[in-house]
């Protein structure tokens, strides 16, 4: 008999409250700073390429490509992979893959934001497109 993998309610913050919002609406946010242009991954209210305070929340395809990952193999848990998405707005973002074959993951490979339920607000992880 398999369990449901219960997942940590994340620890939010009034500068993070807008994408857990967003989050159990299953929007994916990413913030972008109207002084130079740039999206960044983690939201946060200051650029961390020009350290501008003009950042805007805006919602992001929630698709990119597989950067990098690795497979953990021996956990208490089972098996699980982790790595970093490179998301079709530009930003990277440190991932958990979910739902999928993990010893299939390839590097390049398209991949879509999935929500993981939470006694909080849903945890984005990636899956293969």
């Amino acid at each position: 008999m398999s369990e449901t993998k219960k997942y940590p309610a994340p620890v939010t913050n009034p500068e993070t409250a807008a994408f857990w919002d967003a989050a159990k609406q299953g929007k994916f946010m990413i913030k972008r700073c109207t002084a130079c242009g740039e999206a960044h991954y983690f939201p946060r209210s200051i650029c961390p390429f020009c350290y501008s305070d003009k950042t805007v929340w805006e919602k992001a395809s929630g698709e990119g490509t597989i950067y990098t990952w690795s497979l953990m193999r021996k956990s208490p848990t089972g098996p699980y992979a982790i790595g970093y998405v490179t998301l079709k707005e530009g930003p990277s973002v440190q991932t958990n893959f979910v739902d999928c074959d993990l010893t299939t993951l390839k590097i390049g490979q398209k991949v879509k934001v999935v929500f993981k339920p939470t006694d909080g607000a849903p945890l984005p992880f990636f899956t293969v497109a």
